[in-house]
């Protein structure tokens, strides 16, 4: 009985054979695989792109006239004011460099968001912890919407509601008056100035800064707190093992993009309080681009002023997300 004869596979062992086919990757799909299914969610996010690209990034190219001495008043309309105003380089950003002004404001700037960070970041967290401690369901919607509706107030009625209660003659000042005592400077004194614009911030915004909190605080497992609760843990320990790094990944991503904006802390509520304390408390970047550069119709010097800021902030998220990576917190994106 003679012994079977093997056949060659073809692709293998030979040199001319034909190789199989290559298979897509298991749950890979194609492009049209996927347009066809998340059509509905892109459907959805496309105005908002729309917003973004017509009110973003189109006007971001105007970036370039941060190296131009940029006349409006050059040609008979504005892409020919681009073109023929004339190109000077870094000249903007060497004067800006060279204003002691600007660097007071953003010394100013830099103060201002420092002491936000430690005073007003951690509030909204403490409020979200407190509202879903409430068991009461009609209690905690009453007090999300008393906390919830400074936010949408202007700044002018914030600074005028404060300027009438702690203002001169506000009510603070008649009851210290009545008492025989002096009225505290509070909305016109320099140096308290900081603390008076974070007390507007925190009353404006502490509520609505609570609200990502709160939908974090949701995700959390329920169980986890039984589980918990029945291995003894207290109050404080389930707080500080469970709620805390639950917290945790949203707390990273906002700080992060609270450092990202560590140069913008507002132009309404600096302009409007900007004459009774002062240029030397209440001039931020913002401001001094309004007095400095848009007053005195220096285009470039404003504009290079603005992308002084987008590139610090730019920085500082970069800086700030690869420390959350060391960390081991995902931070705004993922490691590729």
């Amino acid at each position: 009985m003679s012994a079977p004869t093997l056949t060659p596979t073809p692709g293998r062992g030979r040199p001319g054979g034909r190789r199989p086919a290559r298979r897509p990757r298991p749950g890979r799909r194609t492009l049209r695989a996927r347009l066809r299914r998340d059509w509905p969610l892109l459907a959805m996010t496309a105005p908002a792109a729309a917003l973004l690209l017509v009110f973003h990034y189109l006007p971001t190219l105007g970036n370039v006239i941060a190296f131009q001495d940029y006349n409006p008043f050059v040609g008979d309309d504005p892409l020919a004011a681009f073109v023929n105003s004339e190109w000077i380089g870094f000249g903007n950003f060497e004067a800006l460099f060279r204003d002691p002004l600007f660097w007071d404001a953003v010394r100013n700037t830099l103060s201002i968001t420092a002491f936000q960070l430690v005073f007003f970041f951690p509030l909204p967290i403490l409020l979200a912890i407190m509202l879903n401690s409430v068991v009461s369901g009609r209690v905690r919607g009453f007090v999300q919407s008393v906390v919830y509706l400074p936010h949408f107030f202007s700044w002018v009625l914030v600074v005028t509601f404060f300027v009438q209660m702690l203002g001169g003659a506000g009510l603070l000042a008649q009851e210290m008056r009545q008492a025989g005592h002096e009225p505290w400077e509070i909305m016109t004194n320099p140096d308290t100035f900081i603390v008076l614009v974070t007390a507007e911030a925190v009353w404006k915004d502490l509520g609505w800064g609570a609200i990502v909190f709160l939908a974090a605080l949701s995700a959390i497992d329920p169980n986890l707190y039984e589980a918990a609760a029945a291995d003894g843990a207290g109050r404080w320990r389930r707080l500080w093992h469970i709620t805390l790094p639950g917290l945790r990944p949203v707390i990273v991503l906002l700080l992060i993009m609270r450092l990202g904006d560590a140069l913008s802390v507002g132009f309404e509520q600096f302009i409007l309080q900007r004459e009774a304390v002062g240029r030397q408390a209440a001039e931020v970047l913002d401001t001094f681009v309004y007095y400095q550069a848009i007053s005195t119709q220096q285009w470039g010097l404003g504009a290079a002023a603005g992308l002084f800021k987008a590139v610090v902030g730019l920085a500082l998220i970069l800086t700030a997300n690869k420390i959350a990576h060391r960390l081991g917190e995902q931070g705004v994106y993922s490691k590729s």
